[in-house]
């Protein structure tokens, strides 16, 4: 009996995070084999599908992506835009980490936004993150982040300054992609699945892939250099 208590209660546990994450709304569906799933914007060609709205707070950020993810491609999207909800008299509300809505698109790759050639590091610990980017100190909040411009041929030594912190050196070729990067004292499991994948490992320094960096960048709050 201890077991079937013990079995249950992980899949009560199991049946909740699942739960945290709706499709709310279904405008219309779309059939396409797009893997990616970027922040829109302001593509006057994006076709409106629905919204998807995630309750509860998590520090798993990478699971709420994945499950964000999965129900957006139940109806085929590839683009998404944060969707505040409205007080009494019409004004957006703050953004609340632990409630939200995500307003789901279907964007033509040719009428995606073109990059800007910046560089976004996301602090997800729980206290501040100091990192030095070429010799000069940053503090990033948590669950904030930090965007600078990047120049192209330039080499970026971004360093944790931790006894056993990690250091990473990256040279953009040009403007047409963004780099991305974590700042973690947690050690974060990379997903080779290809769905939110985390790569580029290197101790609390992770390279993120841009689908998941654009959700953040949605959900975590933009840091003044």
């Amino acid at each position: 009996m201890k077991n079937i208590a013990i079995i249950f209660s992980v899949l009560c546990i199991q049946l909740l995070n699942a739960q945290n994450v709706y499709l709310t709304k279904v405008e219309k569906t779309n059939d396409n084999p797009d893997k990616f799933f970027y922040k829109k914007e302001g593509a006057a060609d994006a076709v409106y599908l629905g919204e998807v709205e995630v309750q509860g707070f998590s520090k798993d950020d990478a699971l709420i992506f994945s499950l964000v993810y999965k129900k957006a491609k139940e109806i085929g999207a590839n683009t998404f835009e944060l969707k505040p909800f409205e007080n009494v008299d019409g004004t957006a509300q703050a953004f609340n980490a632990a409630n939200y809505k995500i307003a789901l698109y279907y964007t033509p790759k040719e009428k995606l936004a073109a990059q800007h050639g910046e560089m976004y590091i996301f602090a997800s610990s729980e206290k501040d993150q100091k990192i030095n980017i070429n010799r000069k100190d940053y503090i990033i909040s948590p669950r904030s982040f930090l965007k600078l411009k990047i120049v192209p041929g330039e080499i970026y030594t971004i360093s944790t300054k931790k006894l056993l912190g990690s250091t990473v050196k990256v040279q953009p070729k040009t403007n047409d992609d963004n780099l991305y990067f974590q700042v973690s004292s947690l050690k974060v499991k990379p997903d080779n699945s290809g769905v939110g994948g985390l790569n580029l490992k290197s101790g609390d320094i992770i390279g993120l892939e841009k689908s998941y960096a654009e959700f953040l960048s949605a959900i975590y709050k933009e840091s003044n250099p």
